[in-house]
């Protein structure tokens, strides 16, 4: 059957409106940051990122076109306040790339994985192979700059072990053990996550133009900060050392660069994407502290999204995804 002959299924169309929404999100984040980045070598890489989207979201808009779906509002220039000065260093705004390329990642991944129609799914793979270059491109450029954080470095054993006890999921009471490996790499992963949302929180808190907006980007960088304690707390437990923060990487710029609405969705975005990774890390999590740390941060960021969601509604926001058809009302309408 050709691809004519198949339409988009409601997962298919999820994932374009999904990819729009928080492609168009990320770019006008982007081209902000191209216009204050001084590093020829940065801004080289932001250049391709902004050209790459380009392509994408020309190739989106003809998807949903054929199809007879709206084009999603999304994020455009009218979210972007020209000229504003720099609320950033260069070298944040490369780690941002580099955060926000591991997102689309995830995103790129799993629009594959539900992808029928052949030409969506050799579009999903060429974003995910632009993602993986743009990955590539990002670790070297900090690893060359001296910025890329690596996690702990653990030494070899004599052999391979086995686990002899039931105490090697006790991390409160006993004696407890040290983290293992698997255990690592969500928790370096997670406050990675956390000190960006934590920086962005600060950063926008500062800027933003609405009290409400405002109380709310104070409220999440204080949850994200939380969250960066407690699993700090875990590894200084082993003597390991955690990802250094970025708020110093922030200026005191108070003119906003842009508008409250996309400052709302770029935090309400990442601590939404951030409810997988603790939930990866909650299924990967062999001690009992560990296990406790995800849960009541998987609860935490709910309830900041619950609230995220009344703000977004509240001032017009939040656009609303395809929805199933409404059976029983087209009944009633007969």
């Amino acid at each position: 059957m050709s691809k004519e002959d198949l339409k988009l299924t409601s997962s298919e169309v999820g994932t374009l409106w999904g990819e729009y929404m928080n492609g168009t999100m990320t770019d006008t984040v982007n081209r902000y940051m191209y216009s204050i980045i001084e590093d020829d070598a940065i801004k080289q890489i932001f250049d391709v990122a902004i050209k790459t989207f380009a392509k994408q979201k020309d190739q989106l808009i003809r998807f949903f076109k054929s199809e007879g779906f709206p084009i999603p509002i999304g994020f455009s220039e009218a979210d972007l306040v020209k000229g504003a000065p720099r609320l950033f260093t260069d070298i944040f705004c490369l780690n941002y790339l580099h955060i926000m390329t591991l997102h689309g990642l995830l995103g790129h991944s799993t629009s594959l994985a539900v992808s029928v129609r052949k030409d969506l799914r050799y579009f999903y793979d060429k974003c995910d192979n632009d993602a993986k270059k743009m990955y590539h491109q990002t670790i070297d450029l900090l690893l060359e700059k001296g910025s890329f954080q690596r996690d702990p470095l653990f030494y070899p054993e004599a052999a391979p072990e086995f686990i002899e006890s039931t105490d090697f999921t006790d991390g409160i009471f006993g004696k407890g053990r040290r983290l293992a490996a698997t255990e690592i790499i969500s928790i370096s992963f997670n406050m990675k996550k956390s000190i960006m949302a934590k920086t962005l929180s600060i950063a926008f808190s500062q800027v933003a133009q609405t009290k409400e907006v405002r109380k709310f980007l104070q409220d999440s960088q204080e949850t994200a900060d939380g969250q960066i304690q407690k699993l700090s707390k875990i590894m200084h437990a082993d003597n390991l050392p955690v990802p250094k923060s970025w708020e110093t990487e922030i200026t005191t710029s108070t003119e906003t660069p842009f508008s409250d609405k996309l400052m709302l969705y770029h935090i309400g975005f990442l601590f939404q994407a951030a409810q997988a990774y603790h939930g990866t890390g909650l299924a990967s999590a062999m001690r009992t502290d560990l296990v406790a740390v995800y849960e009541s941060t998987i609860l935490k960021n709910l309830m900041v999204t619950k609230e995220w969601f009344k703000l977004m509604v509240k001032y017009k926001w939040l656009e609303q995804p395809p929805l199933a058809p409404n059976r029983k009302e087209m009944a009633q309408d007969q």
